[in-house]
């Protein structure tokens, strides 16, 4: 499973990033959690088809877009897109 947090690199981008890393690993789910920001991330943003950010893509699809929710609704958006 490979799960990305998409963003411009803002606080709420990493804040995202790092409460998924946080829940994959309560999950122990064997995932891969990337942090892509910058004009890679607003590239892959806009690919997806979406268009405000912070993104959690689960395999490659939009799982929670635009903001940070906390840790369970992290969990139950990856437990959806499994």
């Amino acid at each position: 499973m490979k799960i990305q947090v998409l963003g411009s690199g803002c606080p709420t981008c990493k804040n995202l990033y790092e409460i998924t890393q946080k829940a994959v690993g309560e999950m122990k789910l064997d995932a891969q959690v990337e942090y892509i920001t910058g004009n890679e991330g607003i590239q892959k943003i806009v690919e997806l088809g979406v268009v405000s950010s912070p993104v959690l893509a689960v395999d490659g699809k939009p799982a929670m877009v635009g903001f940070t929710p906390d840790i369970e609704k992290i969990k139950e958006a990856i437990k959806k897109n499994i």
